[in-house]
């Protein structure tokens, strides 16, 4: 990390130009959300089924970042961020032209390639440049990405679609994908050392098909229940996958995964609270537009703009939270934003059935500022208790989570919105009454990550 007090303006550039590769990856990967039912309509698929344009992205983006320690190590920055721009150039153009579903849906997997690598690149230019001091005002910034992003994108697919199609959000992202890649090319330069490493094959096999089963299994809920083969069957794969990687790392030379880290008690019990909070915030941007449009019956355009409003004073206020931590600490702002967070929880659950827009609108609000404010300073306050030997390492466990605590977030709130199934009722009633079941589980997450940052406070030595 640089010893100056100041950030250069060639690297502020470079920051910049990453950080808005991997905001308009993740602006596509959510704006797809509000075109679900209009999906389900033109190319007649099911919400279990759509859903897989979320759901197949994020989990590509989350195995392609259990490679991003090695890739970082292996690979110079420039690199990836030149394949990172040019793979969602590519997915942009066969998702723009898609056909039909499948199409579309490998597309999404191409372009996943673009966040996959621009995350953990923006955090570790960030970590590689940026001077302690200023550390949590520069991650509060990357944060906001990870936020606003996400939220943003339901607005900008509703636009889109009103505007003419769902296919805008390709052609519209395409050039300025261009413009990204040729703005941050020049300026990315290399700070850490580069090595040829060799890639271990099965450790990442193992993981991948952790991944996959638990997904696929967790997807299944819907259809085939809680205690289906399909079900059982995929946690039971992933949890012999698991422990097949453990077993293997433990006594190898070059562990995909430096899982040692989770000896820090303090690092440990931040990123189960980050992953808890990427669920929910996934989750939640894609059940709300859903909710307004199949429940509400509000069209494409209102479903996304209603979320407008949270996102952009969030939007304002994320670098005052990340100073927040600069200034006073991790305490105050954490657990500030996970009680704003809760609260919003509480009140999507309790009017669970009976939303309005306005009433959305203004719960989003109070759930966009605490969910925000609460993540960012999350992470950053859990980067601080590892060295910088363990921080590539502690960048890839964090953002590999996040990416696939958002698949999960988006496969078991869809799963839970269609589980009320009733012969007797219309299927705006069965989608409210499923919803409130999702909303409830949010609720119950935010309160178990006020037990976790307890934990993370009794273990910190200094909160500064």
């Amino acid at each position: 990390m640089s010893d100056s007090t100041k950030v250069t303006r060639q690297e502020l550039v470079a920051i910049f130009a990453v950080a808005l590769m991997a905001f308009v990856g993740i602006l596509v990967e959510t704006s797809m959300n509000v075109t679900f039912p209009t999906l389900m309509k033109t190319m007649h698929v099911s919400l279990d089924l759509v859903q897989w344009i979320t759901t197949g992205y994020l989990l590509t983006v989350a195995l392609l970042m259990l490679t991003s320690a090695f890739l970082h190590q292996r690979f110079k920055n420039r690199q990836l961020f030149a394949v990172g721009a040019s793979l969602f150039i590519l997915g942009d153009l066969i998702c723009a032209l898609a056909p039909n579903f499948w199409v579309l849906l490998f597309g999404r997997v191409v372009q996943a390639g673009c966040a996959g690598l621009a995350i953990p690149l923006m955090f570790n230019v960030i970590l590689e440049t940026v001077p302690r001091a200023r550390l949590g005002f520069y991650m509060g910034l990357a944060g906001l990405i990870l936020m606003i992003a996400p939220a943003s994108g339901p607005t900008f697919g509703g636009v889109m679609v009103a505007l003419g199609s769902w296919r805008w959000i390709f052609w519209s992202t395409l050039p300025v994908e261009a413009i990204i890649l040729l703005l941050g090319y020049g300026a990315i330069r290399q700070v850490s050392e580069v090595k040829r490493i060799h890639f271990d094959w099965s450790q990442f096999g193992l993981l991948a098909v952790a991944f996959i089963s638990c997904t696929l299994g967790v997807n299944s809920m819907s259809t085939a229940g809680w205690l289906s083969w399909q079900f059982l069957g995929g946690l039971g794969l992933a949890i012999v996958a698991i422990l097949g990687y453990l077993r293997l790392s433990k006594h190898s030379a070059t562990p995909l995964l430096n899982l040692a880290i989770f000896k820090n008690p303090v690092f440990a019990f931040s990123f189960f609270a980050y992953v808890i909070l990427q669920f929910c915030n996934i989750g939640i941007n894609f059940a709300l537009p859903n909710y307004a449009q199949i429940v509400v019956g509000a069209g494409s355009l209102i479903g996304g703009l209603m979320l407008l409003p949270g996102s952009l004073i969030t939007a304002i206020c994320q670098p005052w939270f990340g100073h927040l931590l600069d200034a006073h600490g991790a305490r105050l702002p954490i657990l500030m934003g996970n009680g704003l967070f809760v609260l919003a929880a509480l009140g999507f659950t309790v009017l669970g059935q009976h939303l309005s827009i306005i009433v959305i609108l203004m719960l989003y609000i109070v759930f966009s500022i605490g969910r925000s404010m609460a993540f960012s300073n999350t992470m950053t306050n859990g980067l601080k208790e590892v060295t910088m030997t363990e921080r590539a390492d502690a960048n890839a466990i964090y953002n590999t989570g996040q990416q696939f605590a958002g698949s999960l977030g988006t496969t078991i709130l869809a799963a839970l919105m269609s589980s009320v199934k009733s012969g007797q009722l219309s299927a705006a009633r069965e989608t409210a009454m499923g919803s409130q079941l999702a909303f409830g589980l949010v609720l119950v997450l935010g309160l178990v990550n006020f037990v976790l940052y307890r934990f993370v406070f009794k273990y910190q030595v200094t909160d500064k």
